[in-house]
């Protein structure tokens, strides 16, 4: 395809009737599409997991590893620009496709934000506050971060990680041999186990044109891992929802972001300080309630963003609960059906196994 190169360079909006290709597959990319189909896009899905649940929303989808050049290429040429909701692509397959078709948000977003230990030398850069940390590169150097920082410590793979997978908590007295070993990985970081009072997430959306629209920070209820519930609006003060805000605005700026981004973190709980625990350079699970809860979902204001389109509404439509539909949860769809308040989100998953978000539920109150 002539001048595809140039135009990566070049390319500012894109109207309705375009079509954006979306790297990953998940429910993430299938509600994308949604968003995207919405606003008069076409969507292109590029994955290797041949059950795709993304596929099932999309107009055309490729179904190849991320490595396959010659998939690359043709995927390239069938979009007008590139986003994704999985950040975990290949670099070199990143670079071959920003020479093709712009990606937004960019590379760099991509890079910072894979790796852990980049992500929190980017943070303390900004004098953004995060939890102490040691890059380690042995069981020795995992052993010796511990005595330094002090036990308890978590230890996480630097890429790949999610939903408490690649991490394991060292006790003092546990042998730091095990904890490497369970990593499987030569790229660790050790980090302080912060004793905070609660967890919360930023989600905004910034435009091509530097615009920024922000969500009220989310609070966040974990379990085993994988977030189970999202409240909003958070139970902090005014003074942490102005720093937790200004902590994810100045990540944007310096990123110079363009599309969804969030933040999560934690408030203490002697000093209610904001602490920034990772970066995610896309939509997010704790923005799901914004389907429902807000009067412009996270997936419309990514599609807007990355298009040049102006940016939507972010006001929460009143109190808000999504609740995760985790493994066998999805069963119970019938009786979530029987709840007239009840929003609910199946993400087409043929099989529910443990630990696996199968959909979400949302209830609004709007008093």
């Amino acid at each position: 395809m002539t001048g595809r190169s140039e135009r990566a360079e070049t390319f500012e909006s894109l109207a309705p009737g375009g079509t954006i290709g979306i790297l990953g597959g998940g429910q993430l990319g299938r509600m994308l599409s949604i968003a995207a189909a919405q606003l008069g896009y076409r969507t292109a899905i590029y994955c290797p997991d041949p059950l795709s649940p993304a596929f099932q929303m999309c107009d055309r989808y490729w179904q190849a590893p991320y490595e396959s050049r010659a998939a690359l290429a043709e995927f390239a040429d069938a979009v007008d620009l590139i986003s994704f909701e999985f950040e975990n692509v290949p670099a070199l397959s990143l670079d071959f496709l920003k020479a093709r078709v712009p990606i937004r948000p960019g590379i760099a977003s991509l890079a910072t934000t894979q790796d852990r230990l980049f992500e929190k030398d980017f943070l303390s850069v900004l004098d953004i506050p995060v939890a102490p940390y040691h890059d380690v590169a042995s069981a020795a150097a995992l052993h010796d971060a511990a005595q330094t920082l002090g036990y308890p410590v978590i230890a996480k793979t630097r890429r790949l990680g999610y939903d408490g997978k690649g991490q394991v908590r060292l006790e003092k007295g546990d042998n730091a041999q095990d904890a490497w070993d369970s990593l499987a990985s030569e790229l660790v970081i050790a980090e302080s186990v912060i004793p905070f009072d609660r967890e919360i997430s930023v989600l905004l959306a910034r435009g091509l044109d530097g615009n920024i629209a922000s969500w009220p920070p989310v609070e966040n209820d974990h379990s085993k891992g994988i977030l189970r519930t999202s409240r909003v609006p958070a139970t902090i003060s005014d003074s942490v929802a102005d720093q937790a805000l200004s902590y994810a605005h100045a990540i944007a700026e310096a990123l110079d972001f363009v599309g969804v981004l969030a933040v999560e973190m934690f408030v203490t709980d002697k000093t209610g300080e904001v602490l920034v625990n990772e970066v995610a350079p896309r939509v997010h699970n704790s923005g799901h309630w914004t389907l429902d809860g807000a009067v412009t979902s996270q997936f419309e204001q990514h599609i807007r963003a990355i298009c040049g389109l102006p940016l939507g509404d972010s006001r929460a439509l009143g109190r808000i609960r999504m609740e995760n539909l985790i493994g066998k949860d999805i069963t119970h769809w019938r009786d979530i059906l029987g709840d007239p308040l009840a929003h609910f989100h199946h993400y087409g998953k043929a099989v529910a196994k443990p630990g696996r978000k199968m959909g979400h539920v949302t209830w609004v109150d709007p008093d």
